[in-house]
């Protein structure tokens, strides 16, 4: 088996560890006047803070953390001091992460090309070697040298910034920032676009603290869905209640995990809340979220003790099929369908579709874990890997990949049924060429996809793709088990030892001799015993 590379092993996927529900919130006129004036104030103060901590860099300690809250403190409250400093620390650390990620992109691209470039001109790949191929043309060689040395320059000045530091952020999305510059083809105003650059930029976010009422002092929703908040000192005058909050007239009403929620806020554990204004519905939300308990995962054995649901992911839906503990596909094969075109919301809504009909089907077949390929293609969008090919190149750009497995695992922990991730190598290739054809009937098509989800299924259960193993390989018979457990006699297409026909065709047993042929009177259908008739040829005349 030289080139095939060694497979991971299959694991439970932990499940999540917090959870953010949200609801909206039917704000009156006067209380959206009050919330624009309170997020946009604090997003000031935000601003600047992040101003501040990005010019600290790799200087920034516990200390001057300290410092920038005491400044902040006498503009706003000690609550919402903590709360910007902690957000702002995150969002650094968030661009952080994504510098270095940039980073790795940076150094595999430029390494992938100079592969190709140290090869000739229209090699081919060997993977054995492993040797990349060369470029088709001179043209594309020249092209790719520019591109290397554009991508080099770029490094030089990524790896000044993780040197120094040195962050890039933008407070409200840098995408928006860039779209002022190009209102005319995002069909929007200037008047849109900025009441959407001032929601984006607005701040009404605070973190919940345990042992306090409700689980949060300065953003606090009661057990009877009343809302208000902690107003900054300069705005207290705008209180209408005591101690400097503002109540709202609107109520908030969790339908999603309400029970969860509200278990905690009766017991003061503390609450997240972000409060957020959608400009074009022109509708406010409240979100509230908080971090669970790291439960215990499950063992593999114990996941795969009434089955499995092998899925293959695709790019317009999820192929299923219920597998039982010694891998046979079970039933019919299931396909959910999603559509990944349209806006993000939309595309969100039909993966959390597909999702559900998926659980509810795994549920009705009684298994209790769900198969699905560790995907990452990260690197498969690369222009060196899939350069001509554009179009496949797309395909794997908009795979969502990560937004489905976690909103699967998400999903699936709320129904008590774990997620197995296999290794996603081959499981295409091999499960069309084991169990495509033998599967399919007059009235049953069976896809690639479906094959590929019985792959998956039966790597999770840590059985072989395949569905035979080889014949013993010292005399190929029945002696040392030829068949496996795994496959009935009614199996269309399966592999059996064949019986030995009686005569001289054979060249091995003379008629009747054969060790499967079996009982011969009971075979023969005439009632009579075919091993005691007499067999002559009649004889011809040489000339008519």
């Amino acid at each position: 088996m030289g080139g095939l590379r060694e497979l991971a092993a299959s694991f439970v996927v932990p499940g999540p560890a917090g959870v953010a529900i949200r609801d909206r919130l039917r704000v009156s006129e006067s209380d959206a006047v009050v919330l624009r004036e309170v997020g946009m104030f604090l997003g000031s103060l935000a601003a600047g803070d992040l101003a501040e901590r990005s010019r600290q860099g790799l200087a920034h300690d516990a200390a001057s953390w300290a410092v920038r809250k005491r400044e902040l403190t006498g503009k706003s409250s000690a609550r919402w001091a903590g709360s910007i400093t902690k957000a702002t620390h995150d969002q650094w650390a968030l661009a952080r992460r994504g510098q270095a990620a940039h980073l790795a992109w940076l150094r595999g691209q430029i390494a992938a090309i100079e592969a190709r470039l140290a090869r000739p001109l229209g090699a081919k790949a060997d993977k054995r070697e492993g040797l990349a191929r060369g470029y088709a043309s001179r043209a594309e060689w020249h092209a790719k040298c520019r591109r290397k040395h554009a991508l080099e320059d770029r490094l030089a000045v990524v790896e000044a910034d993780w040197a120094a530091g040195r962050v890039h952020v933008v407070r409200g999305g840098k995408h928006l920032a860039h779209t002022r510059h190009h209102l005319q083809a995002a069909g929007l105003s200037e008047q849109v676009w900025r009441a959407r650059w001032q929601a984006a930029r607005m701040f009404l976010a605070a973190d919940g603290e345990s042992g306090k009422r409700f689980g949060n002092e300065t953003i606090r929703v009661t057990d009877t869905g009343q809302l208000s908040l902690k107003l900054p000192a300069p705005l207290a005058h705008r209180a209408n209640a005591p101690h400097g909050r503002y109540i709202l007239d609107a109520t908030v009403r969790f339908q999603h995990r309400g029970a969860e929620w509200r278990d905690r806020i009766t017991t003061n554990r503390a609450v997240a809340y972000r409060i957020h204004h959608d400009v074009l519905r022109d509708r406010w939300y409240v979100t509230a979220s908080w971090q669970r308990a790291a439960a215990p995962v499950l063992p593999l054995e114990a996941a795969l003790a009434r089955g499995v649901v092998g899925v293959d992911m695709n790019d317009d839906h999820l192929a299923a099929w219920y597998l039982d503990v010694h891998g046979n596909p079970v039933g019919e094969p299931r396909r959910f369908f999603y559509d990944l075109s349209g806006s993000a919301e939309h595309r969100d809504a039909q993966i959390r579709h597909a999702l559900t009909r998926l659980l509810h089907h795994t549920q009705r077949c009684g298994a209790a874990a769900i198969a699905l390929e560790d995907l990452d293609f990260t690197d498969g969008t690369s222009r060196e890997k899939h350069g001509r090919n554009k179009r496949f190149r797309r395909l794997l750009s908009r795979f969502p990949t990560a937004k489905l497995k976690a909103r699967l695992i998400s999903m699936a922990a709320e129904q008590n049924i774990a997620v197995v991730a296999v290794d996603p190598a081959y499981t295409s290739r091999w499960g069309a060429q084991h169990w495509q054809k033998p599967l399919t009937t007059t009235t049953r098509k069976v896809s690639r996809h479906d094959a590929a989800s019985i792959a998956v299924g039966r790597r999770a259960l840590g059985h072989p793709i395949r569905r035979r193993t080889a014949p013993p390989p010292q005399h190929q018979s029945d002696v040392a088990g030829h068949r496996t457990v795994q496959a009935r006699p009614e199996t269309r297409r399966r592999e059996e030892p064949r019986p030995h026909l009686p005569g001289p065709r054979t060249r091995c047993a003379p008629p009747g001799g054969g060790a499967k042929a079996g009982n011969q009177r009971a075979q023969h259908r005439s009632g009579r015993a075919a091993e005691h008739e007499s067999w002559h040829q009649d004889s011809l005349p040489l000339s008519l």
